[in-house]
């Protein structure tokens, strides 16, 4: 077990101090709960045959994917303009029909590799027995969200589903956080959210109100932020919960609940 906890502001805690109630957790999908990057870099190889152009690929769904959360494009537009663009720079000036049978292609392969990370479903299942709400937010297409929540049999587990596409504002925006603690019926203070990205994840719901913590895969020894909790797998989330804040059913003392089966 390890996590990085905020540093203390000197003089911040007194003996009245009490740790903040936590009654629901929001939870970034993509590269939080599932392995989104490992299937969508190997799709990608697959298209191209190479490696080395992720950066680029990543740049070019950024400035689409912003289209769609403006209501610009449609999901299944963008997916195709993206990649005939992205194409374009790499040289390939293909037709629509071209390009749509490459994406068509890319994403089935995609679809094909979807993984959930190991510590997925136990953190799921031990917040689930805990007692917690639980919503995924995500700057993702919902329906293709859902599908992938579904397709790894964890859809159960979520009370909300709030996409950025569906509420036409995205991460860092507060008010993704906001309409998902609103879907909950819970105060942004009694939430906490957790994601691998610190800016637009723990960064930004703290700045709507939230708990945020950062879920720093890679395990750096440095951050570039040391305010909010940084943990390096979702292993370790049952034991931040439990010993820095208060929760509904658990106490420091209470250890591991029995997850539902």
């Amino acid at each position: 077990m390890s996590f990085m906890l905020p540093t203390a502001t000197p003089g911040a805690l007194t003996r009245d101090h009490r740790p903040p109630t936590i009654h629901a957790v929001c939870l970034d999908i993509d590269d939080t709960v599932i392995d989104f990057t490992g299937s969508a870099r190997s799709a990608l190889t697959e298209l191209i045959g190479r490696d080395d152009m992720w950066p680029a690929w990543q740049r070019v769904t950024d400035e689409h994917s912003a289209m769609v959360v403006s209501g610009e494009l449609d999901y299944d537009t963008m997916r195709r303009t993206r990649t005939k663009a992205f194409l374009a720079d790499l040289g390939a000036l293909l037709d629509d029909d071209a390009v749509a049978v490459l994406e068509d292609r890319r994403l089935a392969q995609m679809r094909q590799s979807w993984t959930l990370f190991p510590d997925a479903r136990p953190c799921l299942d031990w917040l689930r027995a805990a007692g917690f709400m639980i919503a995924a937010v995500t700057n993702a297409s919902a329906p293709h969200q859902r599908a992938r929540l579904a397709a790894q049999g964890i859809s159960r587990y979520f009370d909300v589903v709030v996409s950025a596409g569906e509420l036409g504002v995205a991460k860092p925006d507060p008010a993704i956080f906001h309409a998902a603690c609103a879907q909950l019926g819970v105060h942004p203070s009694e939430t906490l959210h957790i994601g691998d990205r610190l800016d637009l994840d723990a960064l930004a719901a703290r700045s709507a109100g939230l708990h945020g913590v950062w879920l720093d895969r890679t395990g750096g020894d440095e951050h570039p932020d040391t305010t909010v909790p940084v943990i390096e797998t979702l292993a370790d989330l049952p034991e931040l919960l439990v010993t820095d804040y208060r929760t509904p059913t658990l106490t420091s003392a209470s250890g591991v609940p029995t997850p539902r089966r």
